[in-house]
């Protein structure tokens, strides 16, 4: 919840960054179900167990890249920037790297979602299937409205740049270490 808040948080009054976010989450959702009922159907491991928890080197990365972006960025303001300026230009976070960040984030679903999906019929599927992708839109809603209440949007506005990096590499980590990747 507070990674795609602060994905919401960082493009407030940009209708169309709204709109990637929400885009995003529900490409990488999407991407967890098929990968899920793929698995589920074929009955063999499309994607094996002992891969999952190197599903956090996504965020971690985009973790890393966004540090980066957002030090480089600091470095190269002026000293006295105008809280206004860049304000246009911001356009929050693409479709692309919500979806990343969503399919690595949620990686250990589909550790559960295949047992489930594999003894359900077609429509058991599509109904759970259904249900998800409700949940995802209940989900964004919660994640916009903690974006935009007061304080959370001050937060965020001041302190996204330094959050949203934090959060996802702590994300990556996390899934890496839990999940028992490269022996840790």
């Amino acid at each position: 919840m507070l990674v795609l808040a602060v994905f919401f948080g960082q493009a407030p009054g940009h209708r169309g960054a709204a709109m990637r976010v929400v885009a995003g989450q529900y490409l990488g959702f999407i991407a967890i179900l098929a990968v899920s009922i793929a698995t589920a159907v074929a009955g063999s491991a499309l994607l094996p167990p002992e891969v999952l928890p190197y599903l956090g080197l996504v965020p971690l990365a985009l973790g890393l890249r966004a540090g980066w972006s957002a030090w480089r960025t600091r470095r190269s303001e002026p000293d006295d920037p105008d809280p206004s300026a860049g304000a246009e230009t911001r356009t929050g976070p693409g479709i692309w790297e919500v979806a990343a960040v969503t399919f690595a984030n949620g990686g250990d679903n589909i550790g559960v979602y295949v047992p489930i999906f594999a003894v359900a019929s077609v429509p058991t599927m599509s109904l759970f299937a259904l249900v998800f992708l409700i949940c995802v839109a209940l989900w964004c809603l919660a994640g916009r409205y903690f974006a935009s209440h007061p304080v959370i949007a001050r937060i965020l506005t001041r302190w996204g740049h330094v959050i949203l990096p934090v959060a996802l590499v702590a994300i990556g980590l996390t899934i890496l270490i839990e999940g028992g990747a490269f022996g840790i």
